[in-house]
């Protein structure tokens, strides 16, 4: 019997010890979990702030490409439109050779004159150039800059009479507007200038 009562007293304590060791590795093992939660929240906003810091350095990188592409494509714009400004005297000799010799003695000259004007202006049409109507038109000083107001009663007031020297516009932007005369209708400017005296 008292084997059997040693026996009982030696296991428990060996529970006990069993029981306390538990409790120790919980112990140990708890103060690090605790002390992870704050190193891993640190690690998210670092990975959070690493991951903006990106995407700002993407959009701006993006936006930086597009100035560029921009600026390249305005100082290919503006080069074309000044060699196309020097252009213009260019055709403006091709066209006083064409007009000036009407006789059948150079005819010869003046077609091969218009087609070298031809060439040379289907090349800057292609590029963006275009020629600013002006016969039958409305005066309109936008395009066009009237050298002489001429009055007679066959036009209406304001309508472009001739052309003397053409004008051209690059991509919509007048580069030189054209010489014009126009009709003075002397009934309509009576009558304005009575509206206006009025």
């Amino acid at each position: 019997m008292s084997r059997r009562g040693d026996s009982e007293k030696e296991q428990e304590p060996r529970t006990d010890a069993s029981a306390s060791g538990a409790e120790a590795v919980a112990n140990d093992s708890a103060p690090p979990e605790t002390a992870a939660v704050p190193e891993l929240e640190k690690l998210v906003a670092e990975k959070t702030d690493l991951r903006n810091a990106l995407v700002r350095l993407q959009a701006d990188f993006e936006n930086y490409r597009k100035r560029i592409e921009r600026e390249r494509h305005q100082e290919r714009h503006r080069g074309a439109e000044t060699l196309v400004e020097h252009l213009l005297p260019v055709l403006d000799a091709f066209d006083r050779a064409i007009s000036s010799h009407r006789d059948a003695a150079h005819d010869e000259y003046r077609q091969g004159f218009q087609l070298i004007r031809k060439q040379l202006f289907d090349v800057l049409a292609k590029q963006g150039v275009q020629r600013i109507e002006t016969e039958g038109k409305p005066f309109d000083p936008h395009v066009h800059h009237a050298i002489e107001r001429v009055e007679t009663s066959d036009q209406p007031d304001g309508a472009v009479l001739e052309e003397l020297q053409a004008g051209y516009s690059f991509h919509g932007k007048v580069l030189r507007p054209a010489m014009v005369r126009v009709a003075v209708n002397p009934e309509g400017g009576d009558l304005a200038s009575n509206s206006s005296a009025n």
